[in-house]
């Protein structure tokens, strides 16, 4: 089984990070984990979470406060290696509009 572990910051500031963790046997993707982060007085703060506990990809999105709430990923995406590109393309897309609501108290 292969392993794969990252974090990338996507802001100037060293403040708003991208974590992925994947693990693949025989190229599929077995289980993976993509999570925004803010940092905030000092302390790192999920914003919003894609991973497949539970046995099925799904997203928990938090607000500022650590309450989350599940989305259920669209069926098209049961296949987990799909659901890893989805997921880190939507943070990478979105991290600026997900940031603003988490700061602002609201979820997605």
């Amino acid at each position: 089984m292969g392993r794969v572990e990252y974090e990338i910051f996507l802001d100037d500031e060293g403040k708003v990070r991208l974590r992925r963790r994947h693990e693949t046997e025989k190229g599929k993707v077995k289980e993976f984990l993509v999570q925004l982060e803010v940092k905030v007085r000092g302390t790192w703060k999920p914003v919003i979470r894609y991973d497949c506990a539970h046995g099925f990809a799904h997203a928990d999105v938090f607000d500022i406060h650590g309450r989350s709430e599940k989305v259920r990923l669209p069926s098209h995406l049961a296949d987990f290696n799909e659901a890893l590109t989805y997921a880190e393309l939507d943070v990478k897309e979105n991290w600026k509009k997900y940031i603003e609501k988490f700061l602002k108290g609201r979820k997605r």
